[in-house]
């Protein structure tokens, strides 16, 4: 999906192997400025400075995923529409 965008990825690990740590995500809050959470075809959109690492876990308990970063912007979860936006693409229909 990014290789089509020419899009540099440059971490990338797997949430079943290697899973994220309530400090690494709060490492991770600290560098954006916004969070999107993608909740199937619902997105919430937070403030960095409000966000939790529990308003990033899925039913499960587990962090949802994919999450992508690009710039001050964090998506959490994997919703087709808010990641256009994200990768400044046009919009792309389910």
């Amino acid at each position: 999906m990014f290789e089509a965008e020419n899009a540099e990825v440059r971490s990338e690990r797997s949430s079943r192997k290697e899973p994220l740590t309530d400090p690494e995500v709060r490492d991770l809050l600290a560098r954006v400025r916004r969070v999107v959470v993608a909740r199937g075809r619902k997105t919430t959109i937070l403030e960095a400075g409000t966000a939790r690492p529990a308003d990033l876990k899925g039913p499960t308990g587990n962090y949802r995923a994919p999450m992508v970063v690009r710039g001050g912007t964090l998506l959490c979860g994997f919703n087709l529409v808010a990641l256009d936006e994200l990768l400044n693409r046009k919009p792309r229909s389910r």
